[in-house]
């Protein structure tokens, strides 16, 4: 298990819309809320990894893009096509809008079904189903 991810940190311009997007569809995948703090969450996935969306007052800029060098995306598993259908019926609630929806859900090719959105601060996240 020495090859898994441990965990994933994001910076984050506003934490509320952090907690409210990320928190949203996390928990909607079956990750646990984890510690909070003023400046931070935490979000635990059913194989013990997580995620931090952290306001560092250390940040150097107000806003991610994803197509600077750094993190592109981060994509995570559904459970199957009925829940990553159900969650991006449900997303634009909870702050993120679906990327290619022309081509959706194969924007990743033919073989691939998948969910490409991306939320109020640029962050962008892939939601794979087999």
């Amino acid at each position: 298990m020495a090859a898994a991810v441990h965990h994933v940190e994001l910076w984050v311009p506003e934490l509320s819309r952090a907690v409210r997007s990320w928190g949203w569809v996390l928990n909607r995948l079956g990750w646990k809320d984890g510690d909070g703090w003023p400046g931070g969450m935490t979000w635990i996935a059913p194989d013990g990894s997580y995620l931090v969306a952290e306001q560092s007052p250390a940040m150097s800029a107000a806003e991610h893009d994803r197509l600077r060098p750094g993190l592109n995306h981060l994509a995570l598993n559904a459970a199957d096509r009925a829940e990553l259908d159900a969650i991006v019926a449900e997303a634009p609630a909870h702050g993120w809008t679906l990327m290619f929806a022309d081509r959706h859900p194969y924007a990743g090719g033919p073989q691939h079904y998948a969910a490409f959105l991306h939320n109020d601060d640029g962050y962008e996240l892939e939601i794979v189903a087999p």
